[in-house]
């Protein structure tokens, strides 16, 4: 071979080097299918492509590089890149973020629970315990007030409750219990079986869970005001895959956060507004529940939940009552739109 040909070969490997080493490819573990709670990671990977001119891409995979529950456990020995999870799968591993679970907080629409769940990751006690996990959290994925379907009888009344055997986790699941129900956390993928065998009587979930896991299509009713809380669910990256980006990827993962979750709050209010042609459209009765029985499910399960979570961390070393103050802080502001 002559020199020419060699010079020639010699800068084709080194534009093929030069060009894989400005590519980033990263694996996305989800579950179930897509749908309204994974918008904002599919339009993150859209945005994020876009701005590096396909040089960062990102591959979103549902269910097939982790189970839900070992979701954080693959981020932290660098299985994947990005996850998402729900506090309530792994409680003692995510104990900060559970404050944003605890019932009855009072959180009104999807942009507030986006304010305090942004308040609460930025606060350093969350970065530092998702550090252990080499976990960064990144995002919430924003879910409306969770509320049960059933079959048979409407259950209207405290009373009702008293035994019922509900898919719920976190503080939802806590609040049940308070009032004599009987909580599972099987996971979403899992419920339909639950409810459809028997092991549970009702399910709690926001709206688009009913409708991507079909508990929806099982129930007779659903309770439209019950409100007695939600889950919290962040995306993260592991901190290691997040350091190795270029600046360039970087700011472009970064700068396209704010989008994504717009874009998850606009594509979810197009759902909420069409909710009861759902429930029509599936013989599913709207349940209101008088403001009584809310009020006095809320007083036996509000403050004494609340009391508990806060001595509970506060026995860990975690500033509990701190992280209570700033949801409340937090949710207050963002009523006030100051």
């Amino acid at each position: 071979m002559n020199k020419i040909a060699v010079g020639a070969v010699a800068g084709a490997m080194s534009f093929a080097f030069v060009s894989d080493a400005m590519a980033t490819e990263w694996n996305v573990s989800v579950w179930g299918k897509r749908r309204a709670f994974t918008e904002h990671i599919e339009k993150l990977a859209e945005l994020v492509s876009e701005k590096t001119n396909g040089e960062f891409t990102m591959n979103v995979s549902y269910g097939g590089l982790s189970k839900n529950r070992e979701n954080l456990d693959g981020i932290s020995i660098g299985a994947f890149e990005m996850a998402q999870f729900c506090a309530g799968y792994h409680r003692d591993k995510n104990r900060v973020i559970t404050v944003l679970e605890l019932p009855f907080l009072g959180v009104e629409n999807l942009a507030q629970e986006v304010a305090v769940s942004q308040a609460v990751y930025s606060h350093p006690a969350a970065t530092e315990e998702m550090a252990q996990w080499n976990a960064k959290l990144l995002m919430t994925s924003p879910m409306p007030q969770y509320n049960i379907v059933g079959t048979g009888e409407a259950r209207t009344d405290l009373a009702d409750f008293d035994g019922m055997r509900v898919r719920a986790t976190g503080g939802i699941g806590k609040a049940f219990e308070a009032v004599g129900g009987v909580p599972t956390s099987v996971t979403a993928t899992e419920a339909y079986q639950a409810m459809e065998g028997g092991l549970v009587d009702t399910v709690a979930f926001a709206q688009h869970a009913h409708l991507s896991f079909g508990t929806i299509n099982q129930a007779d009713w659903w309770t439209a005001n019950l409100n007695p809380g939600t889950v919290n669910c962040p995306v993260v990256v592991n901190i290691d895959a997040y350091e190795d980006l270029s600046d360039e990827h970087r700011a472009a993962l970064d700068s396209s956060i704010p989008e994504a979750i717009d874009h998850y709050l606009a594509n979810y209010g197009e759902l909420l507004k069409r909710w009861d042609s759902v429930l029509e459209e599936k013989g599913v009765e709207k349940v209101m529940i008088s403001d009584e029985v809310i009020s006095e499910f809320r007083a036996k399960a509000a403050d004494p939940i609340r009391d508990a979570w806060i001595a509970d961390m506060e026995a860990q070393g975690l500033p509990g009552q701190e992280l209570y103050d700033l949801v409340v802080k937090t949710l207050a502001d963002a009523k006030s739109g100051s």
